[in-house]
């Protein structure tokens, strides 16, 4: 009897990984094979179509946002499985695959990438292309991101207790960076690249700072002047759509970049970090947050080049500190925070399945498949070590060297 497409396939695997299937394999024809466990569902032919004419991470992400590949089971546990088998294909392999595609059928035209896909223009981080880099992600739907998120519209890397929930590891994260600032009432903040708000509204009520929050997503900036006339934060908040590159002509007591960093690429780093530098006064302290990754897939890799973050680069934090240290700043303290973004990532992720309907109304299902992907394979990333973030406190010394912190660690 002839073999199933399901065995072939997973005869096929097998020898390129040289050991048993990491999950199990169900085609159009019904037939699985592989161990128990979370299973990739290939509903029809296109599916191998996708990895065939765009091999690996890729063309696995386009036929599951299109929907012409699924998993059932835990998607976690499948790709944690998967993860530990990533085989470069040989001239040899890719042949035999393509001899394979030809018995089962699957050759065509190439797939149309989903509409999910980012299509930008124009050269690298000039302020047109990172306006369109940003609003591919964040002018999504302020209504999709208040359902993800918790009210404090935090998106980035919680600080988590043993006893948190989101709200709390979120407000313990500001709180964090609020003290590391040493923020007293009256003073100045500036957030470059603010999001929805959730700093600048939090320095304010709770710390009674002034505040400016600069972004380039039209989205966030109309999303935070709701936020600031709900909380009677007019008069002492400002938001701002501007580039970063725009800044000038001011100067404040304490600057707070949350997560911006990874957006701006790796040759205007020291540009951004220099503009972070002047806007501070002698003695104002920098709390940049980041995520960080080694040489291999700065971007993020293919899938979140492509329909997550565009253009963004994640440098080692060794680098990150070379560029502000160049810019002027000393650094004063480095606090990684890694393990805390595993949970902060999958309390999301779990908002997203007990609120998926509302999601696709959003968003769309393709939209919700991308953002499902995205927040399994981000915890994943954290959680073993690809991925880290760190909080970094810096100050601009004045013209003696004078830092005027403390010289206890007071903030911790």
């Amino acid at each position: 009897m002839p073999k199933s497409a399901a065995h072939r396939l997973a005869d096929f695997a097998e020898r390129v990984l040289g050991g048993p299937l990491p999950v199990a394999v169900r085609t159009w024809d019904g037939h699985q094979a592989g161990p128990a466990g979370p299973t990739v569902v290939l509903k029809n032919r296109r599916a191998l179509r996708w990895l065939l004419y765009s091999p690996g991470e890729l063309g696995l992400a386009r036929a599951y946002v299109s929907g012409d590949l699924d998993v059932e089971g835990d998607l976690t546990e499948g790709f944690r499985r998967a993860w530990a088998y990533r085989p470069h294909l040989s001239a040899r392999d890719f042949g035999e695959a393509v001899r394979l595609a030809g018995r089962l059928g699957v050759f065509g035209l190439p797939p149309k990438p989903p509409a999910e896909e980012a299509r930008l223009r124009g050269k690298l981080h000039t302020l047109g292309r990172d306006r369109s880099a940003i609003s591919h992600h964040y002018d999504l739907s302020n209504a999709f991101y208040q359902l993800l998120m918790d009210d404090s519209m935090a998106y980035s890397s919680g600080y988590w207790s043993e006893t948190a929930d989101l709200a709390r590891a979120q407000h313990d994260k500001l709180e964090l960076i609020c003290r590391k600032l040493g923020l007293r009432p009256g003073m100045r903040l500036l957030d470059v690249g603010c999001g929805w708000g959730s700093l600048v509204v939090h320095a304010a009520k709770h710390h009674g700072v002034e505040a400016v929050g600069v972004t380039i997503s039209a989205e966030q900036v109309q999303h935070v002047k709701t936020r600031l006339a709900q909380h009677d934060l007019d008069d002492r908040v400002e938001v701002r759509r501007q580039d970063y590159r725009e800044l000038a002509g001011e100067s404040f007591d304490a600057v707070a970049s949350v997560e911006m960093g990874e957006h701006v690429g790796e040759e205007n780093y020291p540009t951004y970090a220099s503009t972070l530098y002047r806007m501070l006064k002698p003695t104002g302290r920098l709390l940049l947050q980041q995520m960080s990754r080694g040489a291999v897939a700065p971007g993020g890799g293919a899938f979140i080049e492509r329909y997550i973050a565009p253009d963004m680069t994640m440098r080692p934090l060794s680098r990150t500190l070379g560029h502000l240290e160049t810019a002027g700043f000393e650094i004063r303290d480095v606090h990684a925070l890694r393990e805390h973004y595993v949970p902060t990532v999958r309390a999301w992720a779990d908002t997203l399945e007990r609120h998926w309907d509302e999601a696709v109304a959003l968003i769309g299902e393709a939209g919700a498949r991308v953002w499902r992907l995205y927040l399994v394979g981000g915890a994943l990333a954290f959680e073993e070590n690809r991925m880290g973030v760190d909080q970094i406190l810096a100050v601009r010394p004045d013209a003696t060297g004078r830092s005027a912190l403390p010289w206890t660690r007071e903030w911790a």
